[in-house]
Parts: C-alpha cells; sequence; structure tokens
C-alpha cells in the first residue's frame, strides 16, 4: 500500500486494528477521482464484508485530492481513509497484524464468496512459495468462454482487477513497485522468475467502469461481457492442492494430452464439431493472434506472455462446457510432454 495518511489518524487505525483478531488480509480499495464508483464499489464489498468484517479490514486508499471521494471515503464508519502523498509506504503501530493485502480497483463489484476464495488461496499462498499473488480476474471471463466456477488455473500472466499478496511479498516488492500499470509491473515480474499467479475460471470480480482505462470499444468487447460469478462455492471444503506447483503441472499436461488436435484452417468450426477438449498448436505469436481472433479471445502478448497464459498455454470455453487450448511451440516441452 504505497500512501502516506493524511486524513488517517494513525490511534483511529490502532483502535481499529484492536477490534481485528483473527485477520486474514486488509481489503484495499484504490480510488481517485470518481466518488460516484467508490460508492458502488464500497456498497458491492459491504454487501458481503459486514459479516466478516474482524478478519477483512476495508480501507480507501486516496489517490490524488478530490474532495468528493475524500467526502464519500469519510462518510463510512466501516472503513479507514487514506490517502496517497508519497511513495512512502504507511506503517502500522504493530508489526505481523495482516499476512495479505487485497487490492481492488474503485470501479469493481465482487461476487457472493470473494472472501471465501481469497481465503482459501491465502493459505495455497502460505504453503507454496511459488505463488507470487492470486487474483480474482480472468481475462478471457466473457460470458460466452467460461462455465465452471470452481476450477482454478495458474498462470503466468499478472490478471490484475483484483488482487492479493502475502505480506512478505509485499515487503520484498513494494520499494521498487511501478507507478505505471501492466508494462512496469510485468517487467518487475521478470526479476521474479519461476513465480506464477493463480486465477479463476468464472471472475469474482467485475469492472463496472467504462471512464477511465476502460474505455469504448474495449469495454464493450471484453469487460462488459465479464461472467461475475453468482454461486457461492464452498471454499473451505475445497481441495486446492493439486494447485501447488509441482501438482500442477502433471495436472495441466494431463488435461492437454487428452484433448484432441486440431489442424489447418477454420479452428473454430472444427471445434465447434468435435466431442470433448480440443487443442490448436500455434507456431508463433502472429499465428496465435489469428487464431485467437476467430475465436474472439484476447490477442495481447505482453513480454513474450499471452493473456492467461500458463507455459504458453491459453484455456478457454468454446462453446461451454468444451475447453479449447491454444498451444505454444514450446508448451508441450515445458510441461514435459511428449509428441502425443
Amino acid at each position: 500500500m504505497k500512501a502516506l495518511v493524511q486524513d488517517l489518524q494513525l490511534k483511529g487505525l490502532q483502535r481499529r486494528m484492536d477490534k481485528i483478531q483473527t485477520p486474514v488480509a486488509a481489503v484495499v480499495i484504490m480510488a481517485c477521482n470518481r466518488a460516484d464508483y467508490l460508492e458502488r464499489t464500497i456498497k458491492s464489498i459491504l454487501k458481503y464484508q459486514n459479516a466478516v468484517a474482524s478478519k477483512y479490514p476495508l480501507f480507501v486508499s486516496q489517490d490524488g485530492s478530490d474532495p468528493q471521494v475524500r467526502e464519500k471515503a469519510l462518510s463510512y464508519d466501516q472503513l479507514t481513509h487514506m490517502q496517497h502523498l508519497d511513495s512512502k509506504p504507511v506503517q502500522t503501530e504493530r508489526p505481523g497484524e495482516l499476512i495479505a493485502y487485497y487490492k481492488i480497483a474503485h470501479d469493481m463489484e465482487i461476487a457472493p464468496d470473494f472472501f471465501d476464495y481469497f481465503e482459501a488461496a491465502a493459505a495455497l499462498m502460505e504453503k507454496d512459495k511459488t505463488i507470487m499473488a492470486v487474483s480474482s480476474w480472468n481475462d478471457n471471463g466473457q460470458k460466452q468462454f467460461v462455465h465452471d466456477p470452481e476450477i482454478l488455473y495458474r498462470s503466468d500472466f499478472f490478471p490484475g482487477l483484483g488482487w492479493m499478496l502475502t505480506k512478505s511479498t509485499w515487503n520484498e516488492l513494494s520499494p521498487k513497485w511501478p507507478k505505471a500499470y501492466w508494462d512496469d509491473w510485468l517487467r518487475l515480474q521478470e526479476n521474479h522468475k519461476g513465480r506464477q499467479f493463480i486465477r479463476p475460471e468464472v471472475c469474482r470480480t467485475y469492472n463496472f467502469g467504462e471512464h477511465g482505462s476502460s474505455l469504448g470499444q474495449f469495454f464493450r468487447q471484453y469487460l462488459e461481457p465479464i461472467k461475475l460469478n453468482d454461486v457461492q462455492v464452498d471454499w473451505k471444503s475445497k481441495d486446492l492442492s493439486y494447485l501447488m506447483e509441482d501438482e500442477y503441472i502433471k495436472h495441466f499436461a494431463e488435461i492437454l494430452k487428452n484433448a484432441k488436435p486440431i489442424n489447418g484452417a477454420d479452428a473454430v468450426l472444427k471445434a465447434s464439431n468435435v466431442q470433448g477438449d480440443v487443442r490448436v498448436h500455434y507456431k508463433d505469436q502472429p499465428d496465435f493472434e489469428r487464431i485467437a481472433r476467430q475465436f474472439g479471445v484476447f490477442q495481447e502478448w505482453k513480454d513474450g506472455v499471452p493473456r492467461t497464459a500458463y507455459k504458453g498455454v491459453v484455456v478457454f470455453r468454446y462453446p461451454p462446457p468444451r475447453r479449447v487450448f491454444l498451444v505454444g511451440p514450446k508448451s508441450f516441452e515445458l510441461l514435459g510432454i511428449k509428441s502425443v
């Protein structure tokens, strides 16, 4: 949390922290200049956070000095307002209070199982240090590409838009945290090779903000159709051990091997006429972009990684429940799969 406290009284923060008996994570809403968006986000979070407030203290971290944003944040007794004035990190008065931080943009709504999902994922991160962050987002999470709200994936691409770090990871990264978003974050990711991200198939956050960075055609094509999970998944009963690094690579490789290969042109038509999961191999980035364009999923790469990819493989449903795997030229080698 890059902020210097202005409106926050440290004694007030101490009183709030004194009430927290078993904290799991601080929930931090990143706000700037849209008080109406902030209000919608706060209401969405409080709808599910009130019952578990002792585990998930809520903060609004304001970037800038918009008076309406400040007034809106301060109108809620259930949260603590902070304001960014420089790059010095906030220090609480007791070390070790929180084991993780969630970060949420001020134009997000959350799913009913948002907190249970992250609590289960926090336990996973504590066990597997190769997980850099857990996200509530899937870039290819549009309604037409998802099916199972209980499925989680590992990814080499930072999903963003509602994510959680352990406190130890934040302490490691905060001194060099980038000010820009995608490009600088992914350069930072390159300096921590071998660490990956957890993402859901069905999103636990929904980005409703068409203004700012989410404009026009991009919003209508990629953000507006996102499916926000509406199922109360019992994450406490789920065995997530398959997401541990050593287990997951075998788990994912087996699923991929069993998918039926599709070759040649008209991948969409061929996929629609095959029973079960399918895989389509691409040769390079232009070839990937051509195939992704046919299906309508994200074509974008950052620093050599396609959005949502794991070992160069992008997976989505088309049509649900069939899974389509777009497989890179080195994916089989990276997954330890011999030619099949």
